[in-house]
């Protein structure tokens, strides 16, 4: 099994500021990367918040929040985070094209030993491997937000993975404090394929009029034990990366992932969750104020 000490992660959006949280706090030295200065500002911020959070929460103390925010080199370049890396944690955006753009330029950058990770929710890892040099030296992470708080961590064993570089990876995991699943590489693999169809049909329903989505997230969460509803969670992950998954699971493995028209409305109009301020729900400038409901396009009130 490989040793890690330095990992460097790939994109300071929501997941990847919150697995550079998770990385740090288990010990590793952590370069987080993003081409956008205001991006790694607002990392910077929300990392020191959560774990303030979890220091006044009694989960983290004191000693060990400030030891894990210093070990956090925020880089400008991918060049300056992942070339002395041990692990790269790719958590740019959910496009095949981008992300082997990125490992692309990573296999020349990183030395021989490095090995390469995606947070893919439901890409191939082995297609973005074969892009590259090092087939076994690849691999996917599958973290899910917030990554700071939950529990569970995805790996995706590729076509090629070899035996070392998974362990060492499933190491990493729980030294960041996560309970690890392994998995053969499947189109969704298990969290997002069973999401993707659930979210999707809850679409289906709001868009019918069978109930309303604040009804239809209450049901699941009362009758089934969720712990969020399916709109909450969509506004969360984000409307715009729940259809490319879709899209990708119903060419995949057919029709039953077709996306439901009223998903690919809501995308075309913007309402892209929370990152948008309005998704299936808005979201007022208050954080802590409930979401209004939101309008459907064709009219109706969801």
């Amino acid at each position: 099994m490989a040793e890690v000490r330095t990992v460097a992660v790939i994109g300071a959006g929501i997941m990847g500021r919150g697995i550079a949280h998770a990385a740090a706090l288990g010990g590793y030295r952590t370069f987080l990367e993003d081409l956008l200065p205001s991006a790694l500002r607002r990392a910077e911020t929300e990392i020191r918040c959560n774990l303030d959070k979890a220091v006044g929460l009694g989960k983290v103390a004191p000693a060990d929040a400030d030891a894990a925010f210093s070990r956090i080199v925020y880089a400008g370049t991918v060049e300056e985070a992942a070339r002395q890396a041990d692990l790269v944690i790719e958590a740019v955006p959910e496009e095949m094209e981008s992300k082997i753009e990125i490992f692309t330029l990573l296999d020349k950058i990183c030395r021989p030993t490095t090995i390469l990770a995606s947070n893919t929710s439901s890409l191939s890892i082995t297609e973005i491997a074969a892009q590259t040099y090092r087939a076994k030296k690849i691999l996917g992470m599958h973290f899910f937000n917030p990554v700071h708080k939950m529990k569970l961590l995805e790996i995706v064993r590729a076509l090629e993975t070899d035996e070392d570089t998974l362990a060492t990876a499933v190491e990493v995991g729980k030294r960041m404090g996560k309970e690890v699943v392994v998995i053969k590489e499947s189109p969704g693999f298990i969290t997002s394929r069973i999401n993707a169809m659930i979210g999707n049909e809850a679409f289906h329903m709001l868009q019918e009029g069978i109930a309303s989505a604040a009804d239809i997230d209450k049901a699941l969460k009362l009758g089934l034990n969720h712990p969020m509803g399916p709109f909450e969670l969509v506004d969360l992950v984000g409307l715009d990366t729940r259809l490319h998954i879709l899209e990708y699971l119903h060419k995949a493995l057919g029709e039953k992932f077709r996306p439901a028209p009223l998903l690919v409305q809501y995308v075309k109009a913007g309402r892209l969750g929370r990152k948008a301020g309005r998704g299936v729900f808005e979201y007022p400038e208050v954080s802590d104020q409930a979401p209004a409901e939101a309008t459907i396009v064709a009219g109706k009130k969801a």
